[in-house]
């Protein structure tokens, strides 16, 4: 249910000028005063341009009480401009700009449950036509209708247009299936932990990082995952079961509480550490209207950025760990990195990862175009930014390796055949051993 609220603020953000037209013309506002702006555009645009009102109460019974109103509003405004489809009264800027309409619909299939080729062939059977493995961020900007791609970066993940509704879908039901933005599956697939090994994912709800861990781990190995929201592990707990995941133990505890010394953690050599932030990068995040955070709120995020990433490069065994935020400030991004490598500088080192990746990280010090940024208008994705701590001297892969490999596998591209499942040739190889 949250993430069809999620989905249905992006589209009202989209239609917020034509919906402010209406809210006027009908005079809503003014008839009921207690009702908010955002919240009246919410309703509006459900009742005319989405599925119709899914909630209940007072708030269903006062919006349809001006339907009629509203629904002449929307037929002089067309009239007005001349046009027939709801989707024309958009303006041309709003339509090419890189926000939340143009950011496609992302789709990682989860192969604890099913893999690539089937997925592919659900969707084609279900009347979408599958177009191979994306070459480019054009490519992916000029879906439409019902078709997809191969992501050109990410190996089991699926682009399909922007507002493509996956929601009711069985593929998303049952699990096999994860909604989730590209740029918010590069820390796991960067921090890639071997298949056996303990993982901290350190802020781990809603849960979709934690399930591409266990993915990348094959249910082999121990995720402990914290978060202090007891109602957020709760949903975590049933979204990672509906996903096939085992091996986790949640805990609601505050990461900077845990102790690195106790023996339950004396294996963990990978961390995820994707703290809280404020969230500048996430293109849905509103309706436009949200001031940005003062300078002494980014600064007081940052003192807690730079305070957990510390407390988790003091774990004993750790080799690798990736710091992430959904954030576009430098102050909550590279300067946070920056400071606690200072600290650590004679222990870990920062990864130059993921080369072909076009968005750096701005180049405040030397060395912090190692890490990663996303954005709508360079990455077709949400805001965000990603680095790549690793202990020093560490003989282990360097993280860079393994996003050129996933580019160079052609398994999954236009000339694979659908049928041919990876998971067979995995089982005729351990016939061969």
């Amino acid at each position: 249910h949250v993430r069809q609220l999620y989905a249905l603020v992006a589209e009202t953000l989209r239609y917020s000028p034509v919906l402010e037209k209406l809210l006027a013309g009908a005079a809503l506002l003014q008839a009921e005063k207690k009702l908010q702006p955002q919240l009246a555009k919410v309703l509006v645009y459900d009742l005319l341009f989405g599925k119709g009102l899914k909630c209940g109460g007072r708030w269903k019974v006062l919006v349809r009480r001006h339907r009629a109103r509203l629904e002449a509003e929307l037929a002089r405004l067309k009239v007005q401009q001349k046009v027939s489809r709801n989707e024309d009264l958009l303006a041309p800027a709003q339509a090419a700009s890189p926000g939340a309409s143009q950011v496609p619909r992302y789709v990682r299939v989860n192969t604890l449950k099913t893999c690539v080729d089937d997925v592919i062939d659900f969707f084609k059977r279900q009347g979408y036509s599958y177009l191979g493995k994306a070459t480019s961020v054009e490519e992916l900007m000029a879906l439409s209708g019902k078709k997809f791609l191969l992501d050109l970066h990410l190996p089991e993940l699926l682009v399909f247009p922007p507002q493509t509704d996956l929601h009711d879908n069985l593929l998303y039901t049952s699990g096999h299936i994860i909604l989730q933005d590209k740029a918010s599956c590069l820390p796991a697939f960067l921090l890639a932990p071997a298949a056996g090994s303990h993982v901290i994912d350190a802020c781990a709800a809603p849960g979709n990082k934690t399930s591409h861990l266990a993915a990348i781990l094959k249910n082999k190995g121990q995720i402990f995952a914290f978060d202090v929201d007891t109602k957020r592990l709760a949903t975590m707990n049933t979204m990672l079961m509906r996903a096939g995941v085992t091996g986790f133990q949640l805990a609601q505890q505050d990461f900077l509480t845990v102790d690195p010394r106790d023996p339950r953690y004396s294996k963990v050599t990978y961390i995820l550490l994707d703290p809280s932030c404020s969230g500048s990068g996430m293109v849905t995040r509103g309706l436009g209207e949200e001031a940005a955070p003062s300078a002494e709120r980014l600064q007081a995020l940052a003192g807690f950025q730079r305070k957990v990433l510390s407390h988790a490069l003091s774990f004993p065994a750790l080799r690798r760990l990736v710091y992430s935020t959904c954030s576009l400030h430098q102050e909550e991004n590279e300067d946070v990195v920056h400071a606690v490598l200072q600290e650590h500088a004679s222990a870990f080192r920062l990864v130059n990862t993921f080369p072909s990746w076009p968005c750096r990280g701005l180049a405040t010090f030397p060395g912090a175009e190692s890490c990663l940024r996303a954005s709508p208008a360079d990455t077709l994705t949400h805001g965000f930014f990603v680095a790549v701590l690793e202990r020093c001297g560490e003989r282990a892969a360097a993280p860079s390796s393994l996003p050129v490999a996933a580019e160079e596998n052609p398994q999954h591209g236009e000339t694979t055949e659908p049928g041919a499942a990876p998971k067979k040739r995995k089982r005729k190889k351990k016939q061969v051993k």
